[in-house]
């Protein structure tokens, strides 16, 4: 199968020489059993690349199995992996299979595998090397015929120089290395990539076909990308539903972008619809601008208010600041007489109370009190570990860990 019958069958556009490569790597290991890293910056395309070999490959009428290891606990990983015996861990009612029986025969493609734990980058590299492996509770030992295709947007060169990855999972891994160059790097691919978003999204929105100027592709082709194809395919979308008319300019196209100015891109700054201020109707930069920083000053004044929060029903002997003052009065009842508190002045001039701690009552210790953070936010949300985890603003992962070295039941 030629370069071009690939490309037409998977819907990978695009003539720079960049694309071509990966098509070429693609044709030359898909009908080996050969192990595959896919590299290349969020949106790109990996797991296209991915289908594409399972699709040309001896392996095509068997199963491709696709798993996000970077979006699953650390605790949960292995059982999705090489399956679970039942009571091998708090829910597991029955015998469950993991992804390399059922990809038996067939492929599994491993998106983001720098995110992967260490403890299971070890049964990785014994499922690679042996094709064997084990279910978490049982020592009985099972055989897959599994080929493994890997993706990552991270360099696991540094990954593994900085101890993050094992150096042997590193090198069975990439055996074959496929690097997908990102959008900004193969500027002549954007337009016709651009044009078939906007085909297929008007045909999906039954819209009136949209023709850009001159000027609107060369914006596109200026701009920078951060989110690649993901984000090129967003803003085909927003032109076709949210854009009246047929004919596309640049200034049309302009404020769907992530903060683009006259002369350069730049992706700091998001557009956002509602109110502007009186007499910018003219600069919808001066618009993005405005509301930017008034979503800005609101999220510190919700971080201020939510930090307090903490504070006051977390740690002992904390009393809010003069920001908080009224709204204690509100969620507080009155307290009785107290002597007259010790005040300090602020960098600004304003004068707070600060709460003496009394001498008999020792401080708790970092360990303590993060442990009463923790049980404070599970009692209060019913042991629902991703709400108490939102509520203490750390990730999942983290809390599940906390939980295991407070030896609490993390399940």
């Amino acid at each position: 199968m030629d370069r071009k019958t690939v490309q037409d069958r998977f819907g990978i556009i695009g003539e720079s020489p960049g694309i071509h490569h990966v098509i070429d790597r693609v044709r030359q290991v898909a009908r080996t059993d050969i192990s595959v890293l896919i590299e290349g910056e969020s949106g790109v395309g990996k797991e296209l690349i991915a289908q594409a070999i399972h699709e040309l490959s001896l392996r095509r009428h068997k199963a491709l199995k696709v798993i996000n290891t970077g979006a699953i606990p650390e605790g949960l990983i292995e059982s999705e992996l090489f399956g679970a015996e039942k009571g091998a861990y708090t829910g597991a009612t029955e015998r469950r299979r993991g992804l390399f029986e059922e990809a038996d025969g067939g492929t599994i493609f491993l998106d983001e595998i720098g995110e992967m734990p260490q403890p299971t980058q070890v049964r990785l590299l014994r499922v690679l090397e042996s094709g064997t492996f084990n279910r978490v509770g049982s020592t009985t030992i099972q055989r897959t015929d599994a080929r493994v295709v890997a993706a990552t947007n991270k360099n696991l060169g540094s990954e593994v120089t900085d101890g993050r990855f094992r150096e042997d999972l590193y090198y069975r891994l990439s055996t074959v290395i496929i690097h997908i160059p990102p959008l900004r790097e193969r500027k002549e691919d954007i337009r016709p990539i651009f044009d078939a978003f906007l085909y297929s999204s008007s045909q999906k929105y039954q819209s009136p076909r949209r023709v850009l100027s001159a000027a609107a592709y060369e914006l596109l082709e200026s701009y920078s990308w951060p989110g690649n194809v993901r984000e090129l395919r967003n803003v085909a979308d927003q032109v076709v539903v949210l854009h009246r008319g047929a004919d596309v300019d640049a200034d049309d196209i302009r404020p769907f972008l992530r903060g683009i100015t006259a002369n350069r891109p730049s992706t700091s700054i998001m557009r956002v619809n509602g109110e502007t201020p009186t007499g910018s109707e003219s600069s919808p930069e001066l618009k993005v601008i405005y509301r930017a920083l008034l979503e800005i000053r609101q999220d510190i004044q919700d971080l201020r208010k939510d930090v307090g929060q903490v504070f006051r029903e977390h740690l002992p002997g904390s009393k809010p600041g003069p920001q908080y003052a009224e709204e204690v009065q509100v969620q507080r009842p009155a307290l009785p007489m107290l002597p007259e508190p010790k005040t300090e002045k602020n960098l600004d001039g304003v004068a707070y109370e600060v709460e003496e701690e009394p001498e008999d009552e020792p401080l708790p210790t970092i360990e303590e009190a993060e442990r009463k953070l923790i049980m404070k936010a599970m009692e209060k949300f019913g042991g629902n570990r991703k709400e108490s985890a939102k509520a203490l603003g750390i990730s999942y992962r983290t809390l599940y860990r906390k939980l295991k070295e407070l030896d609490e039941d993390p399940g």
